[in-house]
């Protein structure tokens, strides 16, 4: 029998820093900018960067980059705000994007 040690983890492709639990994924069908992104309600060990106007796919909203709290990586962005009432479910959520990350602990 085999037993997992600890949870599933997503980590940094750069320097291996966990940064998200395979448990928090909303969603795998978001498109990135180099790919499809994974939205993701909670990150860990990641920091943002200045908040900004982006028009994205799905219309106007307020973005911050995320990057690796170790390696400074940029890993996706975090939803700041979102001006469609269709798209508000995303405000305080995260894009990593599936090149950016690895997983850990499968």
């Amino acid at each position: 029998m085999t037993e997992l040690i600890g949870p599933r983890l997503y980590s940094c492709c750069n320097c291996r820093n966990h940064v998200s639990l395979h448990d928090d994924i909303i969603s795998k069908a978001f498109q990135g900018r180099s790919g499809r992104g994974f939205l993701f309600s909670h990150a860990m060990n990641i920091v943002t960067g200045p908040k900004e106007d982006r028009h994205l796919t799905t219309g106007l909203h307020t973005v911050a980059d995320v990057h690796c709290g170790d390696c400074r990586e940029v890993l996706g962005w975090k939803y700041e705000r979102a001006y469609e009432a269709s798209q508000k479910y995303k405000e305080g959520k995260f894009i990593l994007e599936k090149s950016k990350i690895v997983k850990e602990n499968w």
